[in-house]
């Protein structure tokens, strides 16, 4: 549950679209709250504010935090979450159109304007609309795949145009990504769709079919790529971990008629046997959940290690024989993946620590690239 702590901001530290992180002195713990620890009074922490649900402290302002996961050192970046600025309260919104609620009744729900709903300009195209044409879907685990698999879809398809979908599985504001809006600043990205219970995209969308459809439809996109926000749920169980939904959203771009392609998540460093090569989430999401067929993307790399990954991703198509496995050349993938104009970090790892967790998530891009009408 919550864990509420009240400070004073100190010093405004970096600012980007939605977002603004602030270094928060903390004044007050509830009674019988601990006087030690990560979040006791006296501790400064970097805490971030979303300006649009909370508005934009500037030092001085008193803020009330949540710190329930900071203390836990669970993921949200090292940071308290800046719940109010109490004395100084933000203006209302502007009236208009919009009645989609997301983060639903929790205390902080956002009320948008979904571009399936009947208020949007674009609901005639999204009411009955059920055809993607044939457009490459990539479907990623991890969202710290997603600036990769673009970089994929670009080193052959420069001129792609390419559309995120972010679902709800991790971090539900896509203000939280600052890699969404570095890829958006730099062109990489043309829109971001954010569907279900997630916000703060370009678009929202009610459901990941419709941002789908949105992401084709009404953003033109060549290649859509899909994967939850910023962080990840997994319990060490088969089954609980929030990527499972890939296998859902893997369903969703077949059923709508898309080229569903799926990321492998890869790693040749993580210290769980469980994510090492292959990880069972992509065992789990693609070989049990993604009932319609796909195409499982490879790398074609000699060494131990890929043949290993490759063994892997067989043996996940065999069983009902309905995914495709693809092998994909890897060559000027790193010099891509060098370009990217957003740092590459997955699990704390880079490309020096990890190369073939963003390898694997690029052939997938290069793959859709391939797909596309010469």
């Amino acid at each position: 549950m919550l864990r509420w702590r009240s400070g004073t901001v100190v010093r405004v530290l970096r600012e980007w679209p939605g977002a603004l992180e602030c270094e928060v002195l903390v004044r007050a713990a509830p009674e019988g709250a601990a006087q030690e620890g990560a979040d006791a009074p006296g501790a400064v922490l970097r805490a971030l504010a979303y300006v649009e649900l909370v508005g934009r402290p500037v030092p001085g302002d008193r803020v009330l935090l949540n710190t329930a996961a900071l203390a836990r050192g669970l993921g949200t970046g090292g940071y308290a979450m800046v719940v109010a600025l109490p004395e100084a309260l933000p203006a209302d919104p502007p009236a208009g159109p919009g009645h989609l609620v997301k983060a639903r009744y929790t205390p902080l729900q956002a009320m948008v304007l979904g571009v399936d709903e009947q208020e949007s300009a674009h609901h005639a195209v999204l009411a009955g609309a059920e055809d993607l044409q044939g457009v490459p879907v990539v479907v990623a685990d991890l969202h710290s795949a997603v600036p990769a698999v673009v970089a994929g879809v670009r080193a052959d398809a420069p001129g792609a145009r390419v559309v995120y979908v972010m679902s709800d599985g991790g971090a539900l504001p896509a203000a939280f990504s600052r890699a969404v809006a570095g890829l958006r600043e730099a062109g990489w990205l043309a829109a971001c769709v954010s569907a279900g219970q997630s916000f703060g995209g370009d678009l929202e969308a009610a459901t990941v079919h419709t941002g789908l459809l949105a992401a084709r439809l009404v953003a033109g996109a060549d290649v859509v790529v899909v994967a939850q926000g910023p962080g990840n749920l997994g319990t060490g169980s088969r089954w609980g971990f929030s990527g499972v939904a890939a296998g859902e959203a893997l369903n969703a771009a077949a059923v709508l008629g898309g080229r569903a392609v799926a990321s492998l998540r890869v790693s040749q460093a993580d210290e769980r046997e469980r994510h090492r090569g292959l990880s069972h989430h992509s065992a789990t999401a693609v070989g049990r959940v993604a009932l319609a067929p796909v195409d499982v993307a490879v790398p074609a790399e000699a060494g131990a290690f890929w043949d290993g990954v490759r063994r892997q991703a067989r043996e996940l198509c065999a069983p009902t024989g309905r995914h495709r496995w693809v092998q994909v050349g890897t060559e000027g993938l790193d010099e891509a993946l060098a370009a990217c104009p957003v740092g590459l970090s997955t699990m704390g790892r880079g490309p020096r620590q990890d190369r073939a967790a963003f390898v694997a998530a690029a052939v997938a891009g290069r793959h859709a690239a391939a797909l596309l009408d010469p």
